[in-house]
């Protein structure tokens, strides 16, 4: 408990530095001390941050913790360290939405008709899922897993049908959704961010106890009392809900929900009490200072924020997967 709280200090301590990182980076640096500045200069740069940066940075910032958090408690949901919003066709759902908006018209929908396919698209991948897990006996979590890898694979080869139907245009808008971003970060857009997301992930910890039983195992959990069919629905939804308006305001983002709570997990253990909140800072921390990375590495050209995700987590992935080899082989043992 000790380690956990301290690590939480930490990591509000880390947030506002990540936050002005996030604001000074890019492709012209600004320092803190221009933005105070009454000079030409200093009007200039408070342009930059008060309508690109500014806002670009908080919509990373609850992305970031949304993904993270959605990773948590599917982990403790499956229980495994493994598991992401994509192992249930959440992300490809919505990433196959988005697409489809994109070519019905011809290149040229806007931000907010491709969002709304993009929610609309994981909302039913979510109901395919667990509409497929579903039985007298419960929901199993195996076959929501199995049903959840068939829908991704339905929703790529969807993708896959777009973009070769689409045209130049068309192809290049989905590659850069699919490739995640947060360039259209708007202040109403930020506004309906904070207060849906922000209200769904303040609902999060009421399960916190649900998940710790549910670690020792589905009966276990219930010879405590815990409702587990119902606490798995309302995680599935809560994850659709929060994954789908996600991706629907930045694209696809991979890794953040795998590795940040992950890593949380490492250094104060398995108790979602307090895995979950230090997750959703982690997830804020990681995805502003991959935003700044972004917008600096190649300036003034931008790195996609799903490259960058993607360029972290999968060599941290990949030694998950020899770890977790290691463990097995010398449990056999």
């Amino acid at each position: 408990m000790v380690q956990a709280k301290r690590l939480q200090i930490w990591l509000w301590l880390l947030l506002p530095v990540a936050f002005v990182c996030a604001l000074a980076l890019g492709p012209q640096f600004i320092s803190p001390l221009d933005f105070l500045s009454t000079d030409a200069g200093g009007v200039s740069s408070r342009i930059i941050i008060e309508k690109i940066r500014l806002p670009r940075a908080l919509l990373a910032a609850i992305i970031g913790s949304t993904l993270a958090v959605a990773g948590v408690i599917l982990q403790g949901l499956f229980r495994n360290p493994l598991a992401d919003p994509s192992l249930i066709g959440v992300t490809s759902g919505a990433s196959a939405g988005a697409s489809l908006m994109i070519v019905l018209a011809s290149g040229s929908a806007g931000i907010t008709s491709v969002a709304f396919g993009a929610f609309t698209g994981a909302v039913i991948a979510t109901i395919f899922v667990y509409r497929l897990a579903s039985g007298p006996n419960g929901t199993s979590v195996s076959t929501m897993l199995l049903a959840g890898i068939a829908v991704s694979a339905l929703a790529s080869a969807g993708n896959s049908f777009f973009e070769y139907i689409a045209d130049n245009d068309m192809l290049r808008q989905i590659s850069l959704w699919q490739m995640g971003t947060l360039s259209g970060a708007t202040w109403p857009r930020l506004l309906m961010a904070y207060v849906i997301l922000g209200g769904l992930l303040l609902w999060v910890p009421r399960y916190s106890t649900a998940l710790n039983a549910m670690l020792l195992g589905e009966s276990e959990a219930r010879h405590l009392g815990i409702k587990v069919d119902v606490v798995k629905f309302q995680i599935i939804v809560l994850v659709a809900l929060t994954v789908g308006i996600a991706v629907a305001l930045s694209g696809t983002i991979v890794f953040v929900g795998l590795v940040t709570p992950h890593i949380i997990r490492l250094l104060i253990g398995p108790d979602h009490r307090y895995l979950i909140p230090c997750s959703a800072l982690g997830g804020a921390i990681l995805l502003l200072l991959a935003d700044a990375f972004s917008r600096t590495v190649f300036a003034p050209s931008e790195l996609p924020i799903g490259v960058v995700t993607a360029l972290l987590g999968a060599p941290f992935f990949l030694s998950l997967l020899r770890q977790q080899r290691t463990l097995s082989i010398r449990g056999g043992q």
